[in-house]
């Protein structure tokens, strides 16, 4: 008989199989025949909503379709009021409890790098003998404002998990934690730096978060390492000097996303190397990082990326799928470079590029109906 598998083992085996059955269902999508384009994204649609923007071939196109991604998935004004409008009915509910705390934004949330449907990462600040997470959730249930809420009382920072209840979008509470914010301001410096370190996170974001990759508990990666991974390959990149004056429509963000994929889905040696992003960034041995012998263990970390605000501190050590998302890199360069040259040798085509790794996905599509609604009962 074949031995049971424990959860951590279930959850990443559950993730392996939706990520198959999405990359397969790509490469069906992408392999139409040549005379029967798949239908285009809605990035490509024109104003009118059905005449399609046409894109140069080649490695240009996909740039030119990035930017147009980008434009298309940005929240809108009304989606951007509605996460507002989240916290705005927590904060009320948190003073009422406890008048002297302090709730405060962080992670994509604060930086502007989120999905139209990210979760809403919330830090409350106060002063407490033992942290309130049961009190929060009890107030939540009574309240009636949430729904689904969770207590993850032992996880390494604990927090609680709640639905709003009128949006549907989810939100992570955490309590006393400065370096949420800290870090969020620590991003936004590098997006000042690095004007083409957005479009490349957001794409990148929707791609893990279509193979359910976008999670450290089931193995994926969290989207603070997503960053850190970008500005990483942009601080160590060859035109650098170039990357950090330009605007992102002067450069070819194109080919700066194939790069980015086959260097962590292709030539990156997570074996032995983690990343550091103080004093400009380097690669360094593990062993520099994982300082307290994390390398040696039952479960070593494969993704390993040094806190650049607690350096010692290893960010991708839970995430036990990473090589899961190394896997997912390849097989999109892989699509993608198969793409652009396909673009190239049928210039007269209308092609979505993008269209091989991502899709604007139908809860993404629904939300974003619902959000251009009236906005009366929120």
């Amino acid at each position: 008989n074949l031995p049971k598998m424990n959860q951590q083992q279930q959850r990443l085996a559950k993730t392996h199989a939706r990520s198959r059955r999405y990359s397969n269902q790509h490469r069906r999508y992408f392999s139409i025949q040549q005379h029967q384009p798949p239908p285009l994204p809605p990035w490509l649609l024109g104003p009118d909503g059905r005449r399609p923007r046409r894109l140069s071939p080649g490695v240009v196109g996909l740039h030119e379709e990035l930017l147009l991604f980008n434009q298309w998935v940005a929240p809108t004004p009304a989606e951007a009021a509605i996460r507002c409008r989240v916290v705005d009915r927590l904060r009320a509910l948190v003073l009422r409890l406890w008048p002297d705390a302090r709730l405060e934004v962080f992670g994509s949330s604060r930086t502007g790098l989120y999905l139209p449907t990210s979760d809403i990462d919330l830090v409350l600040f106060g002063r407490w003998e033992a942290l309130p997470l049961r009190a929060l959730e009890r107030a939540l249930r009574e309240e009636g404002c949430a729904t689904d809420v969770q207590v993850l009382d032992r996880a390494t920072v604990p927090i609680v998990k709640l639905r709003d209840s009128l949006t549907g979008l989810s939100v992570d509470v955490s309590f006393n934690m400065p370096n949420g914010v800290r870090a969020a301001e620590l991003i936004a410096s590098f997006q000042a730096r690095f004007p083409c370190l957005a479009p490349l996170v957001m794409l990148l974001k929707l791609f893990l978060l279509q193979r359910d990759l976008n999670q450290v508990w089931t193995g994926g990666i969290s989207s603070y390492a997503l960053t850190l991974l970008a500005v990483s390959f942009l601080q160590l990149h060859d035109r650098r000097r170039e990357l950090t004056l330009a605007p992102a429509h002067q450069l070819n963000l194109g080919t700066l996303l194939l790069e980015f994929l086959e260097l962590y889905g292709r030539n990156f040696n997570y074996l032995t190397t983690a990343i550091r992003l103080s004093h400009g960034g380097a690669y360094v041995p593990k062993e520099e990082v994982q300082l307290d012998g994390a390398i040696h263990s039952a479960r070593p970390s494969v993704l390993c990326i040094e806190d650049p605000l607690t350096p010692g501190n290893d960010i991708g050590r839970s995430s036990y799928g990473a090589l899961q998302v190394k896997q997912a890199f390849e097989f999109a360069y892989l699509q993608l470079h198969r793409a652009v040259l396909s673009s190239t040798s049928q210039p007269g085509m209308f092609r979505s590029p993008l269209s091989s790794i991502v899709s604007a996905g139908p809860d993404l599509l629904r939300y974003r109906e619902w959000a251009a609604g009236p906005a009366d009962a929120l």
